[in-house]
């Protein structure tokens, strides 16, 4: 219940009181926290100090009333109850009077706080900042970011929660020793540093999407994490490779409901219930295809979001429209040469001109070091050798990838596969697979 005072502040009672402050937390936390960086210069300090701001309100709301702009309250609070506590701690006073006048200015009002989003953008390039490897850089994001714990970062990356807590450890160290900038880079630093951004989120969608380990295919809340950091990305930094980045995440979550069987096995595109995918998400992920293509200024990620509408807007798995996505698989390998293009383009062109050219083009790949034990390549090339009615090749290759699997939806799956080239059950009827 809230209570009108004199001053026509709101006063919740204990449980409104909860209720609000766990709503403002989980809405503002992480921009409050970004600010705190660019104001005080630190993470692990900025973090104390997030902290304290919300000690502070849950100690003075009840008697004050929540303010009008709660983030300005909590970033100005914030900030002096660093400063208080820095001013107790001996190391202060080694900073000199200048450093103190410095961060002592009077406190901003709500018209003087600076544009904040601003800080979130700093964050997220300070993050991903080359200097730091690959894994610390996932890590940082989704803990300062994203607002992940520590735990729940470590269950999905599969690592022990001290380990995790150590590598954003050593992740803050190398910020501070190095004095990598809380800074978004200037323009001609901007594209090499963008895409060690993208890369990044790009990451944690596909170990949402497609877990690596574990009992279920899909984390969802690493999924829509990834999403909504790219969508904060996109709104502050509109840039066409963002929008395509936002777009393929958006189309490929679309499916989401559609890629578990209710017990708990792997639902391949051309089996999935259609009707399950979430129409406006496509929608959303098709306009931002089509804007980020029209620029002109596209990459990979908008090429990869194009190959992924012509799946949505596709009725049935029978309709899709193999010889474009060949056809976009064809650029994409110019734009991005990789092993795992070439595989994903081996199955459109089989797809296309049939099991045997796919097959070729999967063996070949196979012979090299990339990708001779990629799970999904093992996998193509036996649903490959089954679709052409191969059944021993196709059962002894199930088998191979059977023994390496580390995904158990991918293992039921292959299991139901095995069974029915055993001949032990009929087989379901085949549809063209998407």
């Amino acid at each position: 219940m809230l209570v009108q005072t004199a001053a026509s502040a709101a006063i919740p009672d204990a449980a409104a009181l909860h209720d609000v402050i766990d709503r403002v937390y989980r809405s503002e936390s992480r921009r409050v926290l970004a600010t705190l960086v660019r104001l005080l210069g630190d993470l692990d300090l900025a973090e104390e100090a997030l902290h304290e701001a919300f000690v502070a309100a849950v100690e003075g709301w009840d008697r004050t009333g929540v303010p009008a702009n709660p983030r300005t309250w909590l970033v100005s609070t914030g900030r002096f109850r660093a400063i208080d506590a820095l001013r107790r701690r001996s190391r202060f006073a080694r900073l000199g009077e200048e450093i103190v006048r410095e961060w002592t200015v009077t406190a901003e009002s709500d018209d003087e706080v600076p544009e904040m989003d601003d800080d979130q953008l700093r964050l997220i390039f300070t993050c991903c900042h080359p200097a730091l490897s690959i894994d610390a850089q996932v890590a940082l994001t989704l803990r300062t970011v994203g607002g992940l714990t520590t735990e729940e970062i470590a269950r999905a990356f599969l690592v022990s929660a001290p380990a995790l807590a150590q590598r954003i450890v050593r992740a803050k160290s190398k910020i501070r020793v190095a004095r990598i900038p809380f800074e978004v880079p200037a323009m001609d630093e901007l594209p090499a540093r963008l895409d060690a951004v993208l890369g990044v989120l790009y990451l944690v969608f596909n170990e949402g999407y497609a877990a690596t380990y574990g009992d279920h295919l899909v984390r969802a809340d690493l999924c829509a994490e990834a999403i909504r950091l790219t969508r904060l990305l996109a709104e502050l930094l509109p840039e066409a490779e963002v929008e395509g980045l936002l777009a393929m995440m958006l189309l490929h979550d679309s499916r989401r409901a559609a890629r578990v069987l209710p017990n708990g096995e792997i639902s391949l595109l051309d089996e999935q219930d259609r009707a399950l995918w979430n129409h406006s998400q496509i929608a959303e992920g098709l306009a931002l295809t089509e804007r980020a293509l029209r620029s002109r200024r596209f990459g990979p990620y908008t090429i990869q979001a194009a190959i992924a509408a012509v799946h949505a807007e596709a009725p049935s798995a029978e309709s899709t429209d193999w010889r474009q996505i060949a056809g976009l698989y064809d650029v994409l390998l110019r734009a991005q040469p990789s092993p795992v293009v070439e595989l994903n383009r081996a199955v459109a062109i089989a797809m296309r001109d049939g099991w045997a050219a796919g097959l070729t083009l999967v063996d070949a790949l196979l012979s090299h070091d990339e990708l001779v034990h990629y799970q999904p390549a093992l996998m193509a090339r036996a649903e490959m050798l089954r679709r052409a009615g191969k059944t021993d090749e196709a059962l002894a290759a199930y088998e191979h990838v059977a023994a390496i699997s580390t995904q158990h939806s991918q293992r039921q799956y292959i299991t139901r596969r095995m069974t029915e080239l055993r001949g032990e059950v009929s087989p379901k009827r085949e549809r063209t697979p998407g």
